[in-house]
């Protein structure tokens, strides 16, 4: 991990916990938390200037990803934080803004979640889906398209498939500190 990949916003320092991954092309600015064992993948950009980020344990971030957040205003007095739970896999190329993900869920590459929206535990978001703004993602569901349909209940492969994802990228980020 290099110095700068994490900048300061008004004062504020992202905090890392224990044997956390950040990839030195990766840059996380302000207010951000990152649980234990939690990878951060090249390319990732993740802002939590306006308002916070707080990313769970053991959860990873793929190649390419933008998280950001909404403003507090008059309208929205806290604004929207992002906030990823626990054994979160998301995918390559997502776009992640003031949006609240349970655990166990799975994010397809190159799909949007919109501010407000609610992602519950358990949940499989196929590739390019987009959530829209406000919408709540049941707990055991497949969803899938643009805008975002349930599909079905998840396979209980897919459900397992859920924690063995976070469990891949635990081991593989092991291996690149490993390295460093």
């Amino acid at each position: 991990m290099h110095k700068n990949n994490f900048r300061s916003y008004r004062g504020i320092t992202p905090i890392l916990g224990n044997a956390v991954y950040v990839d030195e092309t990766a840059v996380l600015v302000g207010d951000i938390t990152l649980g234990d064992d939690t990878s951060i993948w090249p390319l990732v950009a993740a802002r939590g200037d306006v308002n916070k980020i707080t990313i769970g344990a053991r959860t990873n971030i793929q190649d390419g990803t933008v998280l950001h957040v909404t403003r507090k205003s008059a309208s929205n007095p806290d604004g929207n934080p992002l906030v990823i739970g626990d054994d979160v896999t998301v995918g390559h190329k997502c776009m992640l803004h003031g949006c609240a993900l349970g655990d166990r869920i799975l994010v397809g590459m190159g799909a949007i979640i919109m501010d407000g929206a609610i992602v519950e535990d358990d949940v499989f978001i196929g590739a390019g889906s987009l959530v829209p703004p406000n919408k709540t993602l049941k707990s055991g569901y497949l969803y899938v398209g643009n805008p975002v349909k349930q599909a079905r209940v998840l396979k209980e492969s897919e459900a397992n498939f859920l924690k063995q994802s976070a469990i891949n990228y635990v081991e593989l980020k092991a291996e690149y500190l490993a390295d460093t």
